[in-house]
């Protein structure tokens, strides 16, 4: 396995990524632009562990060449053997696998490259900032983060997509997604100042568009000056 990957499957293979295929066992459309997958994990969990916000790499084809993606682990179950993944659709060819994927399918996947480090002091309150293609990662944050109240500033709307949100401790702030992610970004800028001047052990979060999480991971760090140690921003998709 691992074949035909092109240069980046090269690369993984040199850092020793770990390879697997998951089979399909079950699909459940969410709402008509979000599908969900649960997945035999082909032994990958045993060997891994798992861990909060954990993401593997899935290969696609895409017109006859590799096209790898990455997607957060929804509910791992290690001793199951199972875990789920959760496909906010659009074009491309990843969309595409998962909008016909049927029990007994399959897909390799690589793990190379995820972690997770709880911060310490433990955090105040969480500032996050996300979308849908970044909300199965969102929802392990919350979880892993135990009592911390947290504002979330999702962009886009929920409108039944599976957020786990509490109420009591967590608020969702919805941005329509509008001039390439500039107004989540005017957004996150008119109102996290305030918010992180009343908070003496902050962390942020940041895990949208590639362009919108490098604006703003910058305004953060040097702007409002959060210490790197106290926030992480990583780009989950790319704007055509």
């Amino acid at each position: 396995m691992g074949q035909g990957r092109g240069w980046e499957g090269a690369v993984l293979r040199l850092l020793r990524a770990k390879d697997f295929v998951f089979t399909v066992t079950d699909a459940e459309d969410v709402t008509p632009h979000y599908r969900r997958l649960r997945l035999d994990d082909g032994g990958m969990l045993a060997a891994t562990g798992v861990h909060p916000t954990m993401w593997v790499r899935l290969w696609f084809d895409n017109a006859g060449r590799p096209h790898q993606r990455a997607y957060t682990l929804v509910d791992p179950d290690p001793a199951a053997g199972t875990l789920g993944l959760e496909f906010a659709l659009h074009q491309g060819c990843a969309s595409d696998w998962a909008r016909t994927a049927r029990p007994g399918d399959t897909i390799e996947a690589t793990v190379q490259g995820t972690g997770f480090e709880h911060p310490d002091p433990a955090p105040s309150h969480v500032f996050a900032v996300g979308d849908p293609a970044s909300l199965p990662a969102v929802n392990s944050l919350l979880g892993a983060l135990g009592s911390a109240p947290a504002t979330v500033w999702f962009e886009g709307a929920l409108d039944g997509l599976p957020c786990h949100a509490d109420p009591a401790r967590h608020e969702v702030r919805e941005v329509p997604r509008r001039d390439a992610g500039a107004h989540l970004a005017e957004r996150v800028r008119a109102e996290l100042p305030g918010l992180l001047g009343n908070t003496p052990d902050p962390y942020v979060w940041i895990a949208c568009d590639a362009a919108t999480t490098r604006t703003l991971s910058a305004y953060v760090r040097r702007e409002l000056g959060v210490p790197r140690h106290r926030m992480h921003a990583l780009g989950y998709w790319r704007a055509a």
